[in-house]
Order: structure tokens, then C-alpha cells, then sequence
């Protein structure tokens, strides 16, 4: 039963703290064949001014935002069309790579390719799934199936999809995306 325990500046919102909870207990599991429930986390707080590093007290760090948020966030907008609000979340130097297209840096780019490909496609989501790389990215994937219509109007469903994304400071670098959409059109 392996038991965790995290010290912890005040500060940090319900929210993150359960963050962090479910993040140890997976991070755990990674390694140790134990179920979530045989996994303890205990998160231990101090005042800031309990605790001191090179003689001076310090103050945490603000929370990084929940990367899983800021996909869900950018999907939605392109899905309705609020491209402005989606390039808002894209940092400098985003790139994007989609099946057999070399890569792409904007979304008008993407707008402009995937317009003879179908008229509009909406995901259906299995999950997400959220971990840190080695480097300064969050990465996070969500895959599922994809519906929408073909440029003559006839409607597909079920597609497969998965979207690999890579998040540093809070603003997606990185989006990679695997799909059977050029099969299926194929077939049909």
C-alpha cells in the first residue's frame, strides 16, 4: 500500500490540489501494481512563512492551467467556427500535422486544405488523457470519432480519430492528428 506524501506552500485552489491528487496516484501506478484505492496521498501545507530556501521565505508558484482544459477549450472553439478565439490559445511558432498534408502553422492553412475534404466535421470524445514530457510540454491526447458531412452533403459518423497536443505556459505548440477519414472516404 504505497503512501505519498507531498509538502506543499499554502495557496494552491481545491482544484489543483485535486490535480495533484489524481496525478500522484496515476504517477504511482505507472510503476507500482496497485490499484487506485491502495494508493494514499496526503498533501501537507505550510505558511509561506514557515519555509525558507537560501535564508529567505518564498511564495509558490501560481498553478499551471489544467492542460486537458485548454484543448477541450480549443477544440470547441474551432468546432463552432470562433477561430479567433482558438488562435488565441495557439503560441508562437504552432505547428500542426495532419494526415498526408505537410505541416501547417495556421489555422486559416487548415481551413483552406480541409475545405475540399468535407464540409464540417464534429468530434465525438472517448477521453482524454493529460502527463508531462521530459521537456517543458504537457502533452495531452483525446480520441474518439468523428461526424460530419462530405463536400456533396452526405454525412458520415464513426470515423476513429486520435489528437496528440503539446501544451508550454499555458498556449498549445503542437498538434499532431491520426484519422481514418481518407479510408472511409474511399469506401463510401
Amino acid at each position: 500500500m504505497p503512501i505519498v506524501e507531498l509538502h506543499l506552500l499554502k495557496g494552491y485552489g481545491a482544484d489543483e490540489k485535486r490535480r495533484l491528487h489524481e496525478a500522484l496516484t496515476d504517477a504511482v501506478r505507472l510503476v507500482v501494481p496497485a490499484g487506485p484505492d491502495a494508493i494514499t496521498v496526503m498533501v501537507h501545507e505550510m505558511e509561506a512563512e514557515n519555509y525558507s530556501r537560501g535564508g529567505r521565505h518564498r511564495a509558490g508558484a501560481p498553478a499551471l492551467p489544467d492542460p486537458v482544459d485548454i484543448v477541450r477549450r480549443f477544440l470547441n472553439a474551432m468546432e463552432a467556427r470562433e477561430i479567433e478565439k482558438a488562435e488565441s490559445m495557439l503560441a508562437a511558432g504552432f505547428s500542426m500535422r495532419f494526415p498526408g498534408t505537410a505541416p501547417m502553422h495556421t489555422l486559416p492553412e487548415l481551413l483552406d486544405w480541409a475545405g475540399p475534404r468535407y464540409r464540417f466535421v464534429r468530434k465525438t470524445y472517448d477521453g482524454f488523457d493529460a502527463m508531462q514530457s521530459r521537456d517543458e510540454a504537457a502533452i495531452v491526447y483525446c480520441r474518439g470519432t468523428l461526424s460530419g458531412e462530405w463536400p456533396d452533403g452526405t454525412p458520415f459518423e464513426g470515423i476513429r480519430f486520435i489528437d496528440r497536443f503539446e501544451i508550454e505556459a499555458g498556449r498549445i505548440t503542437r498538434q499532431d492528428v491520426w484519422n481514418d477519414i481518407a479510408e472511409v472516404r474511399a469506401q463510401a
